[in-house]
């Protein structure tokens, strides 16, 4: 029997624990005596066009060193390739192939149009690419209604997705055995383009494990009441992690039903909030293979393509910068730029003021988003923003418009959220804080010249009362 090499192509899926392409790829070559080999592709010009933030390239850096560690305990050698863009991974992975003489490549499949487009072209042009569907728990495609077609409301697809998941084991894969001698420490690795510091997060399927255990252990419980206050620490912060595939949706599912096994049939289930966030990733990702035009900047309701957005760039920038007048605003806008990650009720309420107090475009803000976010994703940003602006799938409407105001003195009471992030209204009063005064633009005597912090940038009724008027594009007759 002529022996026959695998191998194994890591994309958003940095793990060896739970990754079944990666079991395939060992057992191919296990039953016919070959070997396997791993390759991760650096695409620096690709990344650029998707708007990849710099932190995020850092993390998935720090995670593909540590995962040639552990593939290197496993006998398999994992090669890291700098190709520009997708065109040239396939120039190089066919010579690859050529090289190491391999019979079969496994790789987990990708719900956005360009890796997808990238795929087809590789089987086509004759590489031998197994995908296999396992970025969710629910493969797209197996949620479907009574009509066979993906689901444009979120509760009845996460009904039907209870439902589905409920009739089968949901048991993470484990991971595969050795297949060769343990290999020498490989050499560290270093991307080929700009990043910026992500070591304020920890790194590793380990350091992710342990986040998630303790996240069950002491907080699922009060997730529903804290997870809406930003000065907590009441969300589970696994989003990076999840967004590059270092731990999987289905391992979270798997650890709530181990502690909790009704969290599919019990409203009563301590998990049914977070739970409930993680069917919503999935929802995301779902839409993002029924629908490819959400992957080229369409609206998912055409009616939003008559919008008249104002764009007004100088209005942009200041949300940008945190300097909009509205502190709740520009608080989130600072945790952005400064961290790379923003708390999830702060998301929506500064895709609500972008696009309803300001009528800057969606597309604007969701692009801005994946060039700060550490937890970048396509579909979940595109799902969020979307939803925000009353354009996208099963969104909030076109005439609910959040108080920036309510907002802050509901979320953050004592401002202490707001005052880590704009030190500027440290000796404000909360009254000041939360219901900040736009000055009447003719009383010019009125401006202070050495105020550090600018009047807000908008007044709320007057905006909202356009942003219903201007987005009333959307309602149907």
């Amino acid at each position: 029997m002529t022996s026959m090499n695998s191998l194994m192509w890591f994309r958003q899926d940095l793990r060896v624990a739970d990754n079944p392409a990666l079991v395939a790829a060992c057992e191919f070559a296990s039953s016919n005596r070959g070997h396997v080999r791993a390759v991760y592709f650096v695409t620096p010009a690709q990344w650029a066009q998707h708007d990849v933030a710099p932190i995020q390239i850092d993390f998935i850096q720090r995670h593909v060193n540590l995962l040639a560690q552990a593939l290197a305990v496993l006998g398999i050698h994992l090669d890291v390739l700098h190709a520009q863009d997708f065109d040239e991974v396939q120039t190089l992975l066919a010579a690859y192939i050529a090289q190491h003489d391999i019979a079969a490549v496994y790789a987990a499949n990708e719900p956005e149009i360009n890796e997808r487009r990238r795929d087809r072209a590789l089987i086509d042009s004759g590489v031998p690419l197994t995908l296999i569907d396992q970025d969710c728990v629910l493969a797209a495609g197996q949620v479907k209604n009574l009509a066979g077609d993906m689901y444009k409301v979120f509760s009845p697809f996460a009904k039907k997705w209870k439902s589905i998941a409920g009739q089968r084991a949901i048991v993470p894969v484990a991971v595969p055995a050795p297949i060769a001698a343990v290999l020498a420490t490989p050499n560290e690795v270093v991307f080929n383009c700009y990043k910026m510091s992500s070591e304020q997060w920890p790194a590793g399927e380990g350091a992710a494990k342990r986040i998630l255990d303790q996240f069950l252990a002491n907080q699922v419980a009060d997730y529903q009441a804290e997870r809406d206050f930003p000065a907590l620490e009441g969300t589970s912060r696994l989003s990076p992690f999840l967004a590059i595939g270092v731990i999987s949706s289905r391992q979270c599912v798997a650890a709530i039903l181990a502690r909790y096994p009704q969290a599919l049939v019990e409203d009563t289930c301590p998990a049914k909030t977070w739970l409930n966030e993680l069917i919503w990733r999935e929802f995301y990702r779902h839409l993002l293979v029924a629908f490819p035009r959400l992957s080229m900047n369409h609206n998912f309701n055409e009616l939003g393509d008559g919008i008249v957005w104002r764009n007004n760039l100088a209005e942009f920038t200041a949300w940008c910068d945190g300097q909009t007048g509205y502190p709740i605003i520009d608080a989130a806008m600072r945790q952005l730029n400064q961290t790379g990650w923003m708390h999830n009720r702060l998301r929506m309420v500064v895709a609500s003021f972008l696009t309803k107090h300001l009528l800057v475009d969606w597309r604007w803000g969701e692009r801005y988003f994946r060039q700060k976010l550490i937890d970048g994703d396509l579909a979940a940003n595109n799902g969020g923003w979307q939803w925000s602006a009353g354009t996208g799938c099963d969104a909030q409407p076109y005439f609910r418009v959040f108080n920036p105001m309510t907002q802050s003195s509901k979320f953050d009471p004592d401002a202490s959220f707001i005052k880590r992030y704009v030190s500027e209204l440290s000796a404000w009063s909360l009254a000041d804080i939360h219901q900040p005064k736009t000055i009447n633009v003719n009383d010019l005597f009125a401006q202070r010249q050495d105020d550090r912090y600018p009047q807000p940038i908008v007044e709320h009724k007057m905006a909202r009362l356009r942003a219903i008027e201007v987005l009333s594009a959307l309602k149907r007759g």
